[in-house]
C-alpha cells in the first residue's frame, strides 16, 4: 500500500494558501529549501505535477487543485486527532485584541492552528482601534493585542507603508483644503495631520464619526481622502498616486504586546502570530 506523508501535505497546502514556498517557509518555521524538498516528494510519490512554478509565485495545476481539497481534510483530521488524545491539558480562555484594518491574512491561520493545537482552549477575538486595545491590555481586560503605530512598543513583528487613498478615479485628492477623513481615535491620524502641517498643505476633517464603515463611505464616494495600510484597504477604495501633491507617510509599525505570564497557551498564540507575520 502507497501512504501519503502529512508532512508533505501540511507544506502543500501552506504554499497554496500562501501563493510561494517563501511565505509559506515563515509560517511553518522550516526553511525554503525544506518546504521545496517536501513538495518535490509528493509530485514524486503521486507522479503528478501539483504547481506550476514562476518568478512570482506558484500556481496549482489542475491536479493540485484536486489534490487541495483531500490535503486539507486529511491535515485537519491529523491536527485534531492528536489534539484531542494529547494536548487536553489546557482549559481556559484568551482574550485577543486586533485593529480591524489587520485582520487579513494573517489572523485567521493563526486562530486555525492555535485551536488545533489547544482544542479546550477558547479565543475570544475583539476588533478595535490600537489606542482602546492598549488600554484594555493596560488593564488587563485582554491578554494578547496587535497594534499599529508609529513608534516600536511592544514587540515590532512588521513594518508597512502608510498610503492615501481614495475612491477610483477620485479627485478628492486635488481640492486644497484637503477634505481628510480618518476616525479621530485612529492611530494614523497624528502622523498624518503633522505630515500635512509640514508640508504646509490646508486640510479639514470631513467627516466626524469613529466608524471605519462611515468613513469607507465618505471616501468611496469621492468626498474626501484616508490613510490606511498600504495592502489593507476595502475593496471599494484604492491607494492613490499624488506625485508630490501629498506628502509621504512614511511607514507603521505592527507590534507585539503579549502578558506572558498567563501561561503557556498565551505565549503559544504570540508564537503563532509571530510566525505568521514573519511569512509575510
Amino acid at each position: 500500500m502507497r501512504n501519503l506523508d502529512v508532512t508533505t501535505l501540511r507544506s502543500f497546502v501552506a504554499v497554496a494558501d500562501s501563493g510561494g514556498v517563501t511565505r509559506a517557509s515563515g509560517f511553518l518555521n522550516l526553511t525554503q529549501s525544506a518546504v521545496s524538498m517536501q513538495l518535490k516528494r509528493l509530485e514524486e510519490a503521486l507522479d503528478l505535477q501539483l504547481l506550476e512554478r514562476s518568478g512570482r509565485g506558484v500556481a496549482l495545476t489542475a491536479a493540485g487543485e484536486q489534490l487541495l481539497t483531500y490535503a486539507r481534510r486529511m491535515v485537519s483530521l491529523n491536527d485534531e486527532i492528536y489534539a484531542r488524545l494529547t494536548d487536553q491539558a489546557f482549559e481556559g480562555e484568551i482574550h485577543f485584541g486586533v485593529p480591524e484594518d489587520i485582520l487579513y491574512p494573517v489572523v485567521p491561520r493563526v486562530l486555525q492552528t492555535f485551536h488545533a493545537s489547544f482544542p479546550r482552549m477558547q479565543v475570544h477575538l475583539t476588533t478595535s482601534n490600537t489606542l482602546q486595545l492598549l488600554q484594555r491590555y493596560g488593564r488587563g481586560e485582554v491578554d494578547i493585542i496587535l497594534t499599529t503605530e508609529e513608534e516600536s512598543h511592544g514587540e515590532t513583528l512588521h513594518e508597512t507603508p502608510l498610503r492615501w487613498h481614495g475612491a477610483p478615479g477620485g479627485s478628492a485628492w486635488k481640492q486644497r483644503p484637503l477634505p481628510y477623513a480618518q476616525a479621530r481615535i485612529c492611530a494614523f491620524r497624528p502622523a498624518v495631520i503633522r505630515r500635512l502641517d509640514a508640508a504646509a498643505i490646508p486640510w479639514f476633517q470631513v467627516i466626524d464619526s469613529d466608524s471605519d464603515r462611515s468613513i469607507e463611505a465618505t471616501v468611496s464616494a469621492d468626498l474626501g481622502v484616508v490613510a490606511l495600510l498600504e495592502g489593507h484597504a476595502p475593496p471599494q477604495l484604492v491607494a492613490i498616486d499624488t506625485g508630490d501633491a501629498l506628502p509621504d507617510l512614511g511607514t507603521m509599525k505592527i507590534n507585539l504586546h503579549a502578558d506572558q505570564a498567563k501561561g503557556e497557551p498565551v505565549r503559544a498564540l504570540a508564537d503563532m502570530v509571530r510566525s505568521g507575520f514573519a511569512a509575510l
